[in-house]
């Protein structure tokens, strides 16, 4: 198993219109892969958040694998 960083961005606009993604949550798992980090951190944030849909909380999300210690 390895461990993945799931981190999760809002887009919002500043007072010029420009946009700009904020990090909202980074969620350290332990998964088989890739996608299966991304479901996990998708439920954990869901149930911090105590939300239905991890979409009400951010737009996107980026995984990063964590480098395996030796």
């Amino acid at each position: 198993m390895r461990f993945y960083r799931v981190t999760f961005y809002r887009t919002v606009a500043d007072d010029s219109g420009h946009d700009h993604r904020i990090r909202e949550w980074a969620i350290l798992v332990g998964a088989p892969s890739d996608v299966s980090a991304v479901w996990q951190a998708k439920a954990l944030l869901c149930a911090g958040a105590r939300v239905a849909d991890w979409r009400l909380r951010a737009d996107s999300c980026e995984v990063a694998a964590l480098p395996v210690a030796a």
